[in-house]
């Protein structure tokens, strides 16, 4: 049985709303999941809220109302965000559930029956609003602790520990054994250096005195769960793993619903790699049984930055993606987040890029060819396209060198050429998860068809008797590169892709109506368009946004 490829996402936070980080990862993941669909997997796409801690529990005491009740409300517009955003998801997580808790107070107690978890009493500084014990690492050059870490307070604590320092070596063996855990690998390279410097174990409980809005140990009421027992389970939990029986803590002994899944690509910022996910959530799998080979690949995101600072809420300086939606629709929003920023990296917003970008690439472009192309079918062929059995075998002597034979139709052919060579491109690209370079790959293409038309000049050959046959290769191969941008588009612009193919009149089945099966990326080739298919009328895709 062919294995689903399993994608999720960090879960947000629920003590505040969602900002463009929280959708820009989403849509990234969303649109890495739709790729793999049109590649015909099988996909499984989870992603959730984080919903306990402390800074949840201290919100909802300002805000006068239960942290259940504060984070059903932060949870909806994450959740609304989504549903605007065409985010595709097929597992929602959400961390109260007892499903979820479950799986965390039995992973828990199995590591406590092995002595893995020891309790130990604590006495140091403390930042309350990053919720951890600082050493003298976290201090600056002028010894004290930075603005990042807030209010710090002295504090002696007793709690329970997880042995993180146990298993330092082996996950320093694993990265050297394994080039690609972490994408971009300079990534990995800075993951490995911090692991090196590791030392110490990792709390994993806070005392029920001063936070009670979270899981509760199963082998101590006293205390409840710290985050990275419970929100770093979620990728586990949510996908079927189970620890229900003495003899389904062992990975081979876990179900099929969990094995044809596991492992996972996750989706994360660069400020939780180290240590979140880079170190604690690869040594939690490794000491529950995870063997090397199902470690999940963690692919790193950057920032999207708002005046070369990063965006912060405690600042002001952030972007609403509600308001950018309701100003300009999700699919523009949905193309400047995939097409302005190179997976890995950090980038700047700006509204007004946002503007340029669809009109440049959109309007100007993508939509101009799919009004051109469909305005000439209906006004030289009343939209009847002609199939030239033979261009593929006229473009295997233009390829030859022998470009005099079919001078004629050189334009064609080289658009011919140009959609092949960009379709494999478009392939590699997103293969290696480079998401705006093939997206520009794709619509590359509409730059071609645009460019031909104007060497080529169907309103001149319409005038000329002796030249239908070039003016039909041209009109007909127009309208497949159309068909053939749209499924490179899907993935980021599924409506868009949809409102070609109804232009085209292309699988216009009702049970394929909005639907991604529609799409294929194996008919992403020269000439699916059958001979005779009559195309419809332009209506305007993209409309040009004005400042």
């Amino acid at each position: 049985m062919p294995k689903t490829f399993f994608i999720t996402t960090a879960i947000d936070y629920t003590n505040s709303p969602p900002h463009i980080g929280h959708a820009y990862e989403k849509v990234l993941a969303d649109v890495i999941a739709r790729y793999r669909r049109l590649k015909g997997d099988k996909v499984f796409f989870l992603t959730g809220v984080d919903q306990h801690g402390q800074k949840v529990q201290q919100s909802a005491a300002k805000a006068g109302v239960p942290p259940a009740e504060f984070v059903k409300e932060i949870t909806q517009k994450f959740v609304d965000l989504w549903k605007k955003l065409d985010v595709k998801y097929d597992e929602w997580a959400e961390t109260t559930s007892e499903r979820h808790k479950k799986v965390v107070r039995g992973i828990l107690q199995r590591l406590f029956d092995a002595g893995q978890i020891y309790k130990d009493k604590q006495a140091g500084y403390y930042s309350v609003r990053q919720e951890q014990f600082l050493t003298d690492k976290e201090r600056g050059p002028d010894g004290q602790f930075g603005p990042e870490w807030g209010e710090i307070e002295f504090r002696e604590e007793e709690n329970y520990y997880f042995k993180l320092s146990q298993h330092k070596e082996w996950l320093l063996r694993y990265l050297d054994n394994r080039k690609d855990a972490v994408i971009p690998d300079f990534r990995q390279t800075e993951l490995r250096n911090a692991v090196e410097k590791l030392g110490g174990d990792l709390c994993i409980s806070r005392p029920k005195s001063r936070l009670d809005w979270g899981i509760e140990l199963p082998f101590d009421k006293d205390f409840v769960n710290y985050v990275w027992f419970d929100a770093l389970t979620n990728y586990i939990s949510f996908a079927g793993y189970t620890v229900g029986e003495a003899d389904s803590f062992p990975y081979n002994s876990q179900p099929s619903t969990f094995l044809e899944k596991w492992p996972a690509l996750q989706i994360i910022g660069k400020d939780i790699l180290i240590p979140a996910h880079g170190i604690y959530w690869l040594i939690m799998l490794h000491a529950i049984g995870f063997p090397d080979d199902q470690m999940p690949q963690l692919l790193v995101h950057g920032w999207w930055n708002l005046g070369g600072a990063k965006m912060s809420k405690s600042t002001g300086n952030i972007v609403d993606p509600f308001a950018l939606i309701e100003r300009y629709g999700p699919g523009a929003l949905r193309y400047y987040l995939m097409s302005a920023i190179v997976t890995g990296k950090d980038a700047d917003f700006s509204e007004e890029r946002l503007v340029n970008r669809y009109n440049a690439d959109l309007a100007n472009s993508l939509g101009n060819l799919l009004n051109r192309a469909l305005n000439m079918s209906q006004r030289y062929r009343d939209g009847a396209l002609t199939r030239n059995e033979e261009l593929p075998t006229f473009l295997e002597t233009f390829e030859a060198g022998e470009k005099r034979k079919v001078a004629d139709l050189y334009p064609v052919l080289n658009l011919m050429l140009v959609i092949r060579n960009h379709v494999s491109l478009f392939k590699s690209r997103f293969e290696e998860l480079d998401i705006s370079f093939g997206l520009n790959i794709g619509l590359e293409i509409a730059l071609n068809g645009n460019v031909t038309v104007e060497r080529i000049k169907p309103w001149e050959l319409a005038k000329q008797n002796d030249k239908n046959a070039v003016l039909d290769a041209a009109l007909y191969t127009f309208a497949d590169s159309l068909r053939i941008i749209a499924i490179l588009i899907s993935p980021v612009l599924p409506k868009a892709a949809h409102g070609i193919f109804d232009q085209l009149n292309w699988k216009m089945e009702p049970e394929l109506s909005g639907k991604e099966e529609r799409f294929s990326l194996a008919d992403a080739e020269w000439g699916r368009l059958p001979d005779g298919h009559v195309v419809g009328k332009p209506v305007p895709l993209f409309p040009r946004i004005e400042p």
